[in-house]
């Protein structure tokens, strides 16, 4: 599975991309955006367990933002359970050294587009921190509408954050 964005693609995880994974997730900028499921340091182990766990979802869910030498990130959608069937929450993290060139914001476009072709979803959400600004950005650029503030939400690294709540509705045909 490959889907093209302009200079970069998202692809399916392999096992030789344990490396380039481990090398940029590494990295405590990208941590402290994320929860913490996803462990710092990040080791090659870490990147293992992640790829054998993305490489079992079928369809897939989730994906590599690769170039055409390595991983630089990733993207994918949580499908809700119980009586959020019809929903997911998106995450991503891009490797800091290609940050700010709308890489992201080009693959939340191209994975919402495939979400909502792909799956019987309704409605995709994001929580990001409310110290993760740029995030908020690619959302707002990407169609999702902000609709609310989770007030002291969360603990990350020793501080109590609150979280943002965007979320993208699927067009239905009238």
């Amino acid at each position: 599975m490959e889907i093209k964005l302009r200079q970069y693609k998202l692809r399916s995880f392999k096992n030789d991309d344990a490396l380039s994974i481990a090398k940029y997730a590494n990295n405590k900028n990208i941590w402290l955006n994320l929860r913490d499921g996803f462990p710092h340091p990040y080791t090659i182990v870490d990147a293992k367990d992640f790829i054998s766990k993305a490489k079992v979802n079928h369809p897939k869910t989730f994906f590599a933002i690769s170039s055409e030498d390595e991983v630089i990130g990733s993207i994918g959608i949580t499908i809700g359970q119980d009586v959020h069937i019809q929903t997911a929450e998106l995450g991503y993290w891009l490797a800091e050294p290609f940050w700010n060139r709308g890489i992201i914001t080009e693959a939340v476009q191209k994975i919402v587009a495939y979400a909502f072709e792909n799956f019987q979803i309704i409605r995709i959400s994001a929580e990001p921190y409310s110290s993760n600004t740029a995030s908020a950005k690619v959302l707002e650029k990407c169609g999702f509408e902000y609709e609310g503030r989770l007030k002291s939400s969360v603990i990350k690294d020793g501080k109590i954050l609150d979280q943002l709540i965007y979320a993208i509705i699927k067009k239905m045909d009238d």
